[in-house]
């Protein structure tokens, strides 16, 4: 799918050259049996005002700007992807070039399936690295994990990113939200907030910290049974 389908570069290169602002949302629900849906989006509604002019032209710096029927289509084609994989249903996707914002929605049987279809995709693309996100339940513990590698090899890349680049991804925001049919009873990301009702925790931070290793995402979650 990724060889050919790169949903999110049209935005992000425009992003880039604008140094614009962005949000990568993980939005994650895990019901009791370990089966769920998982919403992954990509937000740049901040910066809309600069990407629609930018839309408007046919290139700058040097890259194409992609059309509106460009980007739809490698969506689709992303979309089209995710439904061949196993465990993977109800995929579903969503456009809206008012406010610039992008999202692949789907269901999974089991969390693990969920880094199977990561793993697929690093190995469709060629990258030799461990996955970076894992997922684990155990149903029977009523536990949650989310399981976070940092690699050097993303942060040496960044490291030589010029300044301009580099302020970009410290302007990016990745949020994550977890939610969960049964209470939260404890987390160990101290970094994570819980809600009123104990049913979802989110965590919010620079996309650099990610990159740059400062900042974890893993989250060992116990919930009631």
């Amino acid at each position: 799918m990724f060889k050919n389908v790169r949903f999110i570069i049209p935005l992000f290169i425009i992003s880039v050259l604008l140094s614009s602002c962005f949000e990568i949302i993980e939005d994650v629900t895990v019901k009791k049996d370990g089966s769920g849906n998982m919403k992954l989006t990509l937000n740049f509604s901040q910066s809309k005002t600069k990407i629609g002019a930018i839309m408007l032209m046919d290139s700058i710096n040097g890259y194409k700007v992609p059309s509106r029927n460009e980007i739809e289509d490698q969506i689709e084609q992303a979309a089209a992807r995710l439904r061949t994989m196993k465990g993977i249903s109800n995929v579903s996707h969503t456009v809206d070039f008012t406010n610039f914002i992008a999202s692949i929605n789907f269901s999974f049987r089991n969390v693990a399936d969920v880094n199977n279809l990561v793993k697929e995709l690093l190995a469709e693309v060629d990258v030799k690295t461990k996955i970076p996100l894992t997922y684990r339940y155990n149903r029977e513990e009523a536990r949650f994990s989310k399981d976070y590698t940092f690699s050097p090899d993303v942060k040496e890349q960044y490291n030589k990113l010029k300044e301009r680049d580099r302020e970009v991804f410290r302007s990016a925001s990745y949020i994550s939200i977890l939610r969960f049919e049964n209470t939260i009873s404890s987390f160990s990301n101290q970094g994570a907030k819980m809600s009123k009702n104990q049913l979802a925790i989110m965590q919010r931070l620079p996309v650099a910290d990610l990159v740059s290793g400062k900042a974890d995402i893993s989250n060992q979650i116990q919930l009631s049974k």
